[in-house]
């Protein structure tokens, strides 16, 4: 597969996991318990300042993984990532000087849309994945089936608002690839390393996409 900011990045998973990691030292540890819950994607975000070294520590131990970094939204953040070993990148948002350079650095990327003039913008630019988002406050489910009809050329991950309980919902549209969320990977959990925990939540979340 071509590596260009148009390319789908190859992970199976239609589950996102959005991770705010304080610690790298629970970077590797928590790349292998949501592999063994059967999710082979992370969205390690840059809202840390563990969030590089994270990055790196996963890229390293654990070259399996589709390691992808989130948050991306300054130009100099890009080559960051990408020295940090990060194979794809996701932003909230987009702007055009953002989209210059990914293109430059040849960086697979998921753009961050919300309203239907930037879905087309971002088409126009060569994308056809984009990051819905905030997906809640976008109008969810109702966006997306909206969105669907004059733009079907274009696949979606929502995020923000995405549960369990509305998993299904959301994959079962037909553009939507995949959807991210935080719930994977809680707080509590994290901060105690119950790795089992995790080991479930994406087992879980893992049969809930199968089911959809």
């Amino acid at each position: 597969m071509a590596t260009t900011c148009f390319t789908r990045p190859a992970f199976l998973s239609r589950v996102v996991p959005v991770i705010v990691l304080h610690d790298p030292a629970h970077a590797v540890p928590l790349a292998h318990a949501l592999l063994e819950g059967g999710i082979d994607v992370m969205e390690i975000t840059l809202r840390s300042d563990a969030a590089l070294a994270s990055i790196e520590a996963v890229a390293r131990a654990v070259p399996q993984m589709h390691l992808g970094a989130g948050t991306v939204t300054r130009v100099a953040e890009v080559q960051q990532v990408i020295n940090a070993g990060a194979k794809f990148a996701l932003s909230p948002g987009c702007t055009d000087a953002l989209v210059d350079e990914v293109k430059k650095a040849l960086l697979p990327f998921i753009p961050g849309v919300m309203t239907p003039g930037e879905v087309m913008l971002r088409r126009e630019q060569g994308f056809t994945l984009m990051k819905l988002f905030p997906a809640a406050q976008a109008g969810g489910l109702g966006m997306l089936k909206a969105l669907g009809a004059p733009i079907p050329d274009v696949a979606f991950c929502p995020t923000g608002g995405v549960s369990p309980e509305n998993l299904p919902s959301f994959l079962k549209l037909p553009n939507v690839a995949m959807a991210g969320g935080s719930w994977l990977t809680p707080a509590d959990a994290m901060a105690s390393g119950d790795w089992k925990r995790v080991t479930q939540l994406a087992r879980e979340a893992t049969d809930l996409a199968a089911s959809a």
